[in-house]
């Protein structure tokens, strides 16, 4: 188990189908932290008032958390939009398990990073939650489309990870608008605090980069490219692909993308 200092998840979406619980479960197991950072919509009550999709996998990742905590790692957990219920419960902790509305994370260099889950930063989210429901409805629906072709590219042994909901964001140049216009709202957020960077996720697209001078992070989902962050003792940050070494069918060759932040 490789130990680090920090652990930044977010978008699990558990209690859906294409929660990749089983896939979490390996990197948890792979991973050991000091801090943990619940970065938003883990469980998704939005898909769940539609349908409940509740496996084995996912309640175990609930029961690891919680032994997690009760061991002495420190898991704070901000809720986002799809757990939107739990933000009446800001302030209180569950099982050792504290939610926040938000959080000032500093590194081991001092640089101060804020936490957000980032709907707030969403215009379509705030103001117009029916057209953001349908969105999650069609992100879904072609998220199971992929698990399909997923299935097809191993039976047929086409090798490398692709994925339908990424190509679909990358060919829509209104998407690619929206992902850019979300970073620059957050990164302004960060900026008006002083602060060094904001690590948050919403908008399932995983990223490390510097962005007028200030850290962007996004931890990218469990449901489609098994994306995490995490910081190392020595400051610095790491984006861990999960997704693409399992699709290589070797779980212990993680593919990397680093960038020091010192």
């Amino acid at each position: 188990m490789l130990k680090v200092r920090s652990i930044f998840l977010s978008d699990i979406h558990l209690g859906t189908r294409a929660c990749q619980a089983d896939r979490l479960l390996a990197f948890l197991r792979a991973y050991e932290s000091e801090h943990l950072f619940l970065l938003g919509d883990i469980v998704d009550f939005w898909s769940m008032s539609r349908s409940i999709q509740w496996s084995q996998s996912q309640n175990t990742i609930i029961q690891k958390l919680l032994r997690r905590a009760r061991h002495g790692e420190r898991i704070v957990f901000i809720p986002g939009n799809h757990d939107e219920v739990l933000r009446d419960y800001i302030g209180t902790a569950f099982g050792d398990i504290a939610l926040q509305r938000e959080h000032v994370h500093t590194m081991v260099d001092g640089k101060r990073f804020l936490l957000v889950h980032g709907d707030e930063f969403d215009q379509v989210t705030r103001y117009h939650r029916s057209v953001a429901v349908l969105g999650d409805m069609a992100y879904t629906m072609l998220v199971r489309i992929n698990i399909f072709l997923s299935w097809f590219r191993r039976v047929f042994h086409i090798s490398g990870y692709w994925s339908l909901a990424g190509y679909a964001k990358r060919r829509m140049k209104t998407a690619l608008q929206f992902v850019f216009d979300f970073e620059g709202a957050v990164i302004h957020a960060a900026r008006e605090r002083n602060l060094d960077g904001v690590i948050c996720g919403h908008i399932h697209w995983a990223a490390i980069r510097e962005v007028d001078g200030l850290t962007y992070v996004n931890c990218g989902d469990w449901v489609d490219s098994c994306t995490a962050i995490v910081e190392h003792f020595d400051g610095r940050l790491e984006l861990i692909e999960w997704g693409k070494a399992v699709q290589a069918s070797d779980s212990s060759a993680i593919i990397k993308e680093e960038v020091c932040v010192s």
